[in-house]
């Protein structure tokens, strides 16, 4: 990686707020994942440990920044998809199959779709919010 662009991802993920580093881990993961299946899908088994190993660490990174009394049952739920999330790559590495993975990078759309919705809407809400006040 040149210079100029570490620099530039340092400066961008040290500006970024909550919201825009809680995308930019699901990007990262769902990068991963589908490295991992094209790992797989060419029998690149040191590429395909490395990206599930990647996509590991951000899952588990997720997983820990969970606030269960503030987040409750959407914590919950969220804990148990990142524990599926575990257990599929897993047993992609394990098994060497990329079956696991798809399911997982299934869920990993999934939820990046439904974060950048409510954050879109956290911003109209609070763009509307500043102009009526």
């Amino acid at each position: 990686m040149s210079y100029g662009l570490g620099a530039y991802k340092k400066t961008s993920i040290h500006t970024a707020s909550k919201e825009q580093i809680l995308l930019m881990l699901y990007q990262a993961a769902i990068k991963h994942c589908k490295k991992a299946i094209t790992a797989i899908e060419e029998n690149n088994i040191g590429k395909k440990g490395e990206h599930i190993g990647k996509l590991q660490d951000i899952v588990i990174e997720l997983n820990n920044s969970l606030d269960f009394e503030v987040g409750g049952d959407v914590a919950k739920e969220l804990s148990s998809l990142y524990d599926y999330l575990i257990y599929s790559s897993t047993q992609a590495n394990i098994k060497i199959d990329k079956e696991p993975l798809e399911g997982a990078l299934s869920v990993l759309n999934t939820l990046y779709e439904g974060w950048s919705e409510a954050i879109k809407n956290l911003r109209k809400e609070k763009s509307t919010t500043e102009k009526a006040g």
